[in-house]
C-alpha cells in the first residue's frame, strides 16, 4: 500500500508540473488536442495537487530513505533531484511569460525621429483621428503592447506562429484589465487576465477557459501595412520604437515580415494552401473566406461576393501592401480592374462608371470623384490559423467563381 501511495504521489507531482505547461506550449503533439480545459484546471489547482502529491509521498518516502536498501535510497534520491529540476524548468524557464517579456518602456515617436525602417510591416490603427503604427518585428516578440490613444486604452497583439495581428480594447465588463502571455492554444498565443485568471485566445479575443469563458474582447479596426505606405497615408502617425533591452530578441525575427525566417513554427510555405501558406482572410456577414496570397499577388485585383457582400481585394505593386473594400457605392456594385502605371502606388478603374480610384479607396477621377469605398477588415495570416479559428471558411478559387461581379 505504501509503495502504491509513493508511486501515485510521485506521478501526481510530475504530472502537475509537466502537463500544466505541456498542454499550453508548443511541445511535440501538445497543440493538436483540445486540452485547454484540463490545462486550466491543473494550473488553477496546482498548489492543491502538489499538497496531495506530497502527502502521498512523505510517509513512505521517509521509510524507504531511512530503512530501505541502498539501491532504493539512491533511486529515490535521484527521483527527488529530478523532480527539483522539472519543477525549476517548468515553472521558471518553460512558461511563456518567462521567455517573452513586455517592453520596459513604451516609446512612440513622430516620423522625424523614427528609427524603424520604412519597409518594415506594421499593424496600424486610427483612434479618434490619431494614427499609430506598431512594427510586427517588435510586437511579434512581445506578443502584446499596451498603449493609450487619446483617452482610449488599446492592446496591440501579435502571434508570429499564426501570423495574426489583432487590436483589442483591454476593457472587461467596462473595467481596464491587465493580461499576461500564458501559453498557446492550437499554436495561437493565449493571454490570462489578472482579475479572474481566465484564458483568452489572441486570434479571436474569446475567453476559452476560466470564469469568463465565452466572453469576447472588443476588437478595434486595424490594418497590416508597410511603414512607408502607412506614413504616406498618415504622415502625422506616431510609430512604436524598439526597447533596446530586447534588440537580440528582435533580431531573431529578422526575415519574418517577408516570410524568409528559418524557424519551423514561423517560416512561410511558399506554395498555396499549405499549413504555413499565406492567405488573406475576410469576414462578411456571418461568412468567412480565405484568398490565396500567391493568386492575389499574381492577379493584383480579386473581386468576389461573400455572404452577399460584394468585396474587392487588391495588392499593390510592391507585393506587400493589400486592401479590402466593400465595392458597393450608393447601392451599386462596381467592377474593377487594375490600372498599369509606370511608378507609384496601384490605381484601380471601375469599368462600371470609368472612374479611377487610388489605393486608399478614394475615387480620384471620373464621374464618381470624391466617393470612397468602405474598407473591410482583412488579415494576412497562415492558412492553418485561419482555417482552425474560422471553421467552415470558404476557399476562394478563380476557376469556381470567374470573378463574376
Amino acid at each position: 500500500m505504501k509503495r502504491l501511495a509513493l508511486i501515485a504521489g510521485i506521478l501526481l507531482l510530475f504530472a502537475t508540473e509537466i502537463l500544466r505547461v505541456y498542454f499550453i506550449m508548443p511541445f511535440p503533439g501538445s497543440q493538436h488536442a483540445n486540452t485547454i480545459g484540463l490545462a486550466w484546471f491543473i494550473d488553477r489547482n496546482r498548489i492543491v495537487l502538489r499538497i496531495i502529491g506530497l502527502l502521498l509521498v512523505l510517509v513512505p518516502l521517509y521509510g524507504y530513505l531511512v530503512r530501505g536498501k541502498t539501491w532504493s535510497r539512491v533511486l529515490l534520491t535521484a527521483v527527488i533531484l529530478f523532480y527539483g529540476v522539472v519543477f525549476y524548468y517548468f515553472n521558471y524557464r518553460f512558461e511563456a511569460d518567462k521567455m517573452f517579456y513586455q517592453p520596459r518602456t513604451v516609446s512612440l515617436t513622430g516620423v522625424a525621429n523614427n528609427k524603424v525602417p520604412g519597409e518594415r510591416l506594421v499593424i496600424g490603427l486610427v483612434v479618434d483621428g490619431e494614427a499609430r503604427a506598431y512594427p510586427i518585428q517588435l510586437i511579434g516578440y512581445h506578443h502584446q503592447v499596451r498603449d493609450t490613444i487619446g483617452h482610449t486604452p488599446v492592446m496591440i497583439t501579435y502571434c508570429t506562429v499564426c501570423r495574426t495581428g489583432r487590436v483589442y480594447s483591454p476593457l472587461v465588463d467596462g473595467r481596464p484589465e491587465t493580461f499576461r502571455l500564458v501559453g498557446m492554444d492550437h499554436f495561437n498565443a493565449m493571454f490570462e487576465d489578472a482579475t479572474t485568471g481566465s484564458w483568452w485566445q489572441q486570434a479571436t479575443g474569446v475567453a476559452i477557459a476560466g470564469p469568463l469563458k465565452g466572453s469576447h474582447l472588443t476588437e478595434l479596426p486595424s490594418r497590416q501595412s508597410s511603414l512607408d505606405q502607412w506614413i504616406a497615408e498618415y504622415p502625422d502617425s506616431r510609430i512604436f520604437q524598439a526597447d533596446t533591452v530586447f534588440n537580440k530578441r528582435y533580431d531573431d525575427l529578422t526575415g519574418y515580415d517577408r516570410g524568409t525566417i528559418k524557424g519551423g513554427l514561423e517560416r512561410r510555405d511558399s506554395s498555396s494552401w499549405g499549413a504555413k501558406s499565406w492567405v488573406v482572410g475576410v469576414t462578411a456577414g456571418n461568412a468567412t473566406k480565405a484568398y490565396d496570397w500567391n493568386l492575389l499577388v499574381q492577379r493584383q485585383v480579386i473581386q468576389d461576393s461573400v455572404s452577399g457582400y460584394p468585396i474587392l481585394l487588391a495588392v499593390s505593386g510592391d507585393s506587400v501592401n493589400f486592401r479590402a473594400w466593400d465595392r458597393r457605392v450608393e447601392g451599386q456594385s462596381l467592377a474593377f480592374i487594375p490600372v498599369k502605371v509606370q511608378a507609384g502606388p496601384l490605381l484601380l478603374k471601375d469599368v462600371t462608371s470609368g472612374s479611377t480610384w487610388d489605393f486608399t479607396g478614394n475615387c480620384v477621377d471620373g464621374p464618381m470623384k470624391g466617393r470612397r469605398l468602405q474598407p473591410l477588415q482583412a488579415y494576412q495570416e497562415f492558412w492553418h490559423s485561419w482555417s482552425w479559428f474560422h471553421p467552415g471558411t470558404e476557399k476562394y478559387s478563380y476557376f469556381d467563381h470567374h470573378e463574376n461581379p
